[in-house]
């Protein structure tokens, strides 16, 4: 019976909005105020309250302090950790240091292949900052309720230079393809030409190849374990000289990339440096975080903290690595790339502290 209020009392507090926000505020002063190390707050206990006050169809409105404006499906991590970002008005929808190094590399991009849009919280950030130069976003999402929203939020921002794509990113054009798993979890397997919800390959070379585009700036790519394929499929701009190969930004998951002999040795990182890249981790939550005043950490492939629970995080790959060489980055060694804000410091927080 106890369970029962608890549930009718948060479906009450959930069908008013400005009730809504202020539980969400009380939340995240919780999670403020309470010390308990070695505990997830947010996962274990603030998360989950604020799970129920949503739906799985409810579309959610945001807008940053940029002005950018989303809406989005209550579906995923990514959805409830920006329905309780501190400030109220962030500036990014997931993952802080990813979206800071996207707009960095998209700076004067003309072509930019995203694999895994989603609802475009990535590609709208780099769509409105090329959009002045007339660069271009392809944005490949084959989950179709995931794509709508993604076209959605480029008609509300005034970004016609966002192509939503249905095919899914591999290493031919000529596979079916089909999504098992829920959502942000779904990865990519097989299927029989024609089946339900099937959906076709390409490779980023013939897309590109057939709508005309010669030269590639940057790829995006967050596909659950097809990363590799993807990246194959595009060897012919991968190839390229610096200054003219697209940089990278692709995630890793020890699901789908062994990595027990260390990262260097994984095969996606040696097809990069095969070509003449420079691979870097990432370090970043995967979550909504303020870090506008922290540099961009990026540790070198042969330096990362790998141990722990599997986990996935996002890396980087250039053919100049001077790039990084600059106020707004810091090359680290020997920490984790996941920020994880109940775990060891010294392994887990910036160098420096939150």
């Amino acid at each position: 019976m106890a369970d029962d209020k608890a549930l009718d009392a948060l479906s009450r507090i959930s069908e008013r909005d400005d009730w809504r926000a202020a539980f969400i505020r009380q939340l995240l002063a919780f999670e403020g105020a309470i010390e308990a190390p070695g505990v997830d707050v947010r996962e274990e206990l603030t998360g989950p309250l604020v799970d129920a006050l949503y739906d799985d169809d409810q579309v959610v409105r945001k807008t940053l302090s940029t002005g950018v404006t989303f809406e989005f499906l209550y579906r995923s991590k990514i959805a409830r950790d920006f329905v309780m970002s501190q400030p109220e008005s962030p500036d990014h929808a997931w993952e802080p240091m990813t979206s800071r190094i996207l707009v960095n590399l998209a700076k004067g991009a003309q072509q930019v292949v995203i694999g895994g849009a989603y609802f475009g919280d990535h590609a709208v950030l780099i769509a409105r900052e090329i959009a002045a130069g007339g660069g271009v976003v392809h944005a490949f999402e084959p989950n179709s309720q995931q794509r709508a929203m993604l076209a959605r939020n480029a008609e509300i921002n005034g970004l016609p230079n966002i192509l939503p794509r249905p095919e899914g990113l591999w290493h031919d054009s000529s596979t079916n393809l089909k999504l098992v798993g829920y959502d942000s979890f779904a990865s990519a397997e097989t299927a029989e030409a024609g089946a339900e919800d099937s959906f076709k390959t390409v490779t980023i070379a013939d897309y590109l190849g057939a709508n005309g585009v010669e030269r590639l700036d940057l790829i995006v790519l967050d596909i659950e374990g097809a990363e590799l394929g993807a990246l194959k499929g595009a060897e012919p701009f991968l190839n390229q000289p610096p200054g003219q190969a697209p940089s990278i930004l692709f995630e890793v998951h020890r699901h789908y990339v062994d990595w027990s002999n260390g990262m260097p040795n994984t095969e996606i990182v040696k097809f990069l440096t095969d070509r003449g890249y420079t691979v870097f981790a990432l370090r970043d939550f995967n979550s909504n975080y303020d870090l506008a005043k922290h540099p961009i950490e990026l540790i070198p492939a042969d330096a990362i903290h790998l141990e722990g629970p599997p986990h996935g995080f996002n890396m980087v790959a250039v053919k100049d690595p001077k790039v990084f060489e600059s106020d707004g980055y810091r090359i680290v060694r020997d920490v984790s790339p996941k920020y994880l804000r109940h775990k060891d410091p010294k392994l887990h927080h910036p160098v420096g502290g939150l």
